[in-house]
């Protein structure tokens, strides 16, 4: 006897362990049940769970404003004032005689502006532009982000390029980085900034559609960007930025919406507009190389090969004296290969041919009537044109 007190038995578990091994059944149980939930789905949905694959882009930003105000200080307003002259009609004589009077046609020259947009490439005040929003202009005019206007001179311009180098006063401008370390690729988001209809600056978004585009009548010797981000009147030498606010292209126009065409522009590559601002800073101008002949696509051979070869390209004229002339080769020569690497066509040898330096021997073969031929060709300086 105890006084009625008993002992509890020591194998019996305590009240509050009980609760607390109920507790962390129940736990254990929800958290089967979840796995057993995440097993199912990933096998419902496998394309929710997949693992992104190796080098894949990661997913783009929601927004685009930390890219634009990085890019946005960089892109000017350009005003060009142009002298243009017309014939008008000039009547001589009393307009209430009976007789009609004389007419003579006499020039009215007036001023006409042209409005474009440009881009910052050097803090020392160097300014990159189309060339034809500056051609033939009396006096230039430059629209900063900041709201100040100052007036530039042409440092340099390349109508082959359809690019022209502007200076204006001062230091430590905003330059744009260029996103030349690797070459733009179709997919990547890209932002147009300019100065569309004059109305101020704007942005536009949109991708890269395509690269290498043969546009002579906007590049003769530089394979161009394309873009459909919204491009309209104004934005010609404007910016193409990539998400991070690098230069990856210079506007310079459109595919003729006169056509129902439509989101289809083209930009500079910043590796080309890169090469053309050094040459334009140094010179002036920009130096290429030739081989003294003219050429066009090779027509298509009904031969049969046994392996593929490049098409090519043919001579269809061969400056006397030039380096392709001083070299033997002649009008109806087929072009296979350029300093080791196969000729696609006649823009892609072009491009390679004006970016060769003159003073150059470059190795180039081909054949003749079906005889192949190999020829050392010294490039000259292509001759320039007048400005």
């Amino acid at each position: 006897m105890n006084g009625g007190r008993h002992n509890a038995d020591p194998g019996t578990p305590r009240p509050a362990m009980g609760r607390f091994l109920r507790a962390f059944a129940f736990i254990l149980q929800f958290a089967t049940l979840g796995l057993a939930l995440a097993f199912v789905a990933t096998r419902l949905f496998p394309e929710r769970f997949a693992a992104p694959a190796a080098g894949a882009a990661a997913p783009g930003p929601a927004s685009y404003a930390g890219a634009v105000r990085r890019a946005a200080p960089s892109v000017v307003n350009i005003y060009a004032n142009r002298l243009v002259t017309d014939l008008g009609i000039r009547l001589l004589g009393d307009p209430l005689a009976q007789r009609p009077p004389l007419a003579f046609a006499t020039p009215i020259s007036r001023f006409e502006r042209s409005d474009g947009s440009g881009v910052i490439v050097g803090a020392e005040g160097l300014v990159l532009t189309n060339d034809h929003v500056v051609r033939d202009a009396q006096r230039i005019w430059v629209g900063l982000a900041d709201g100040r206007v100052t007036e530039a001179k042409i440092a340099g311009r390349d109508p082959a390029s359809d690019l022209a180098l502007l200076r204006i006063d001062g230091a430590n401008f905003p330059a744009i980085g260029f996103a030349d370390q690797r070459p733009p690729e179709v997919g990547d988001v890209v932002l147009a900034i300019g100065n569309p209809e004059g109305i101020g600056q704007t942005v536009t978004v949109g991708i890269i559609s395509a690269t290498g585009r043969d546009q002579p009548s906007l590049s003769r010797y530089e394979d161009l960007v394309q873009t459909d981000a919204a491009i309209n009147l104004g934005n010609s030498g404007g910016a193409l930025v990539d998400a991070d606010g690098r230069l990856v292209g210079v506007i310079t126009g459109v595919l003729g919406r006169e056509r129902g065409v439509q989101g289809v522009g083209f930009a500079i590559p910043a590796s080309a507009a890169r090469r053309i601002l050094d040459s334009l800073a140094a010179r002036g101008y920009v130096v290429r190389g030739t081989i003294g002949a003219d050429y066009a696509e090779a027509p298509l051979s009904a031969a049969p090969t046994r392996e593929a070869r490049p098409r090519g390209v043919q001579l269809v004229a061969v400056a006397q004296g030039g380096p392709a002339d001083l070299a033997g080769l002649r009008v109806g020569d087929r072009l296979l290969r350029y300093d080791g690497v196969d000729v696609r066509g006649e823009s892609e040898l072009r491009a390679r041919e004006a970016a060769t330096p003159p003073g150059t021997a470059v190795r180039v073969e081909g054949e003749r009537a079906g005889v192949p031929l190999a020829v050392d060709v010294v490039l000259a300086e292509r001759p320039r044109p007048r400005l």
